[in-house]
């Protein structure tokens, strides 16, 4: 079942549609890195991230450990599990766990430790 955060999005920005999929892909900007990358429907926050070679803290991966804990500065997101490991207080004041969170709009996330991964050079090919 899935959970809708508390937090919605004001602009009302309309999702991107990948017409291949079915699938709907948003925009995620994580502050104060400043760093933009495509989230499809289909993969949590913490998931796109990884493959757009951007690093959130992260640990247990399924809303238990708290690591990868930060604030939904705006838009939406729903949960892949019923009750994540965030309080209500903290769900009032928007905190969300990217691990088990999916955007269902464009989001803005407060992360001070994110940090750019270098992106592995595929192997050489030798003949």
């Amino acid at each position: 079942m899935s959970v809708m955060s508390t937090c919605e999005d004001p602009s009302g920005n309309a999702p991107a549609d990948n017409h291949d999929s079915g699938e709907r892909t948003f925009t995620v900007r994580v502050e104060p890195l400043g760093r933009t990358f495509d989230a499809p429907d289909s993969l949590t926050i913490l998931e796109a991230a990884a493959f757009a070679n951007l690093h959130l803290p992260r640990m247990c991966r399924n809303g238990t450990c708290r690591t990868c804990l930060c604030r939904l500065e705006s838009g939406s997101v729903r949960y892949t599990i019923e009750w994540p490991g965030v309080s209500a207080e903290e769900k009032a004041q928007g905190y969300i766990l990217p691990c088990v969170a999916v955007a269902q709009s464009d989001v803005v996330l407060d992360a001070p430790d994110a940090a750019d991964i270098a992106p592995v050079a595929p192997p050489k090919r030798r003949f």
